[in-house]
């Protein structure tokens, strides 16, 4: 069985060696980084668990970092766990706010510049990167990394990985802000550098791609205080670093592609680093949330009683946060049947609220869409003929 559940001081050696699989700046290489940024998740999940008062002063930078904890902005890291062995095999974050008024998130904006010269009779089209500052304090979701070897497993446990945030936005969705940002890792060289960077954010920072992700951990003033605000016309980068704005490295593509189907678009805002796509969507439009519901467990069910997929949930008193793919059911008062292996891998007790995200398409308290059954084509019947008699 697969389990999701939040981050502990254990998981730090796993998460490290995921760490170095890719190059993330939700998951930097750095155990200290990640020992810290584990403890302040824990934290965020007892205090959503007990329903304190969130204590908020400065808003967090971006990057899901030490600033976070810092600002004591809310930070949800998620692991997935293999139950037979007890092995981290993935992870994934959520962050409930990211920048803010005094401490806004930077990105670049990317727009159309339209030129004509009479004399000439002949214009020119030019893209240009105009320095931005976002004020809005989105919520952000980050930091998926799942072990190579099981991106392709039967039981999509990237894709659980990633939904399973907007599972979470649902259940606790006071938590969160109103818009939820992706910033989409562009493509690096396999040294590890952003030629994106190169062309640019180094020209004007002086310090090497890992080194400036690596700062970000801390503070982002020197993005605000260095970068150049007036226009930068892409025609004067590189080839060869003008084709990876806005794309994301080929890891990413099935990520985006996912995003894009919950309802997540582009609106030609790109990171002031590496030059990736920022997706937005409206927080009560993606589907996943909007069909999120909490239910009471009213007992168990037979498997075979249990015929809608979903994403299942429970959050005790102390903070312990337990996800599950199972199928459920539901009684004729409403109340939630799941099956045995379901409810005691969830901890479940009876009565106990449970998170519902059901995965076909529809509300928990609500029937699927019937499927279509296809008729077979009618065959057009020859007409009888008579034969002539002789």
């Amino acid at each position: 069985m697969f389990l999701i559940r939040r981050a502990m001081l254990d998981d730090a050696s796993t998460l490290l060696k995921l760490g170095r699989m890719v190059h993330f700046i939700n998951l930097p290489p750095d155990k200290d980084i990640i020992t810290q940024k584990i403890v302040h998740s824990r934290n965020c999940f007892i205090r959503t668990a007990t329903n304190r008062k969130r204590e908020i002063g400065v808003q967090s930078s971006s990057g899901m970092g030490l600033a976070a904890a810092a600002a004591g902005v809310d930070l949800f890291m998620f692991v997935l766990e293999d139950t037979e062995t007890g092995n981290c095999l993935g992870t994934s974050q959520l962050l409930a706010e990211m920048g803010g008024k005094d401490n806004p998130n930077i990105a670049f904006k990317l727009e159309r510049r339209e030129y004509f010269s009479s004399s000439l009779q002949t214009g020119t089209t030019q893209i240009v990167a105009r320095y931005h500052e976002d004020t809005t304090s989105p919520t952000e979701i980050g930091g998926l990394i799942l072990q190579p070897s099981l991106r392709r497993h039967k039981a999509k446990l990237g894709l659980f990985l990633s939904t399973v945030r907007f599972h979470f936005i649902a259940l606790h969705r006071k938590v969160f802000a109103d818009r939820v940002l992706a910033e989409m890792m562009a493509p690096i060289t396999p040294d590890g550098q952003n030629l994106f960077w190169e062309a640019v954010g180094r020209r004007f920072i002086p310090l090497s791609y890992d080194e400036a992700d690596r700062f970000c951990q801390y503070s982002r003033e020197f993005i605000t205080s260095l970068l150049p605000k007036e226009d930068i016309y892409l025609s004067l980068l590189p080839a060869t670093a003008r084709a990876g704005i806005g794309q994301v490295n080929p890891e990413t593509v099935p990520a985006r592609k996912m995003l894009e189907k919950l309802g997540f678009a582009y609106q030609d805002f790109v990171d002031p680093f590496d030059g990736g796509p920022h997706l937005e969507a409206v927080t009560d439009e993606i589907p996943l949330v909007r069909d999120t519901r909490w239910m009471d467990l009213a007992g168990r069910a037979a498997a075979s009683r249990c015929k809608r997929p979903a994403i299942v949930s429970t959050l005790n008193t102390d903070g312990e946060f337990r996800a599950l793919q199972s199928k459920f059911a539901v009684n004729d008062a409403g109340g939630l049947l799941l099956p045995d292996a379901t409810i005691e891998g969830l901890k479940a007790e009876p009565a106990m609220r449970v998170g519902v995200t059901p995965v076909d398409g529809a509300a928990p308290d609500e029937s699927p869409a019937p499927r279509r059954e296809r008729t077979p084509a009618r065959t057009k019947k020859k007409p009888k003929t008579s034969k002539a008699k002789s």
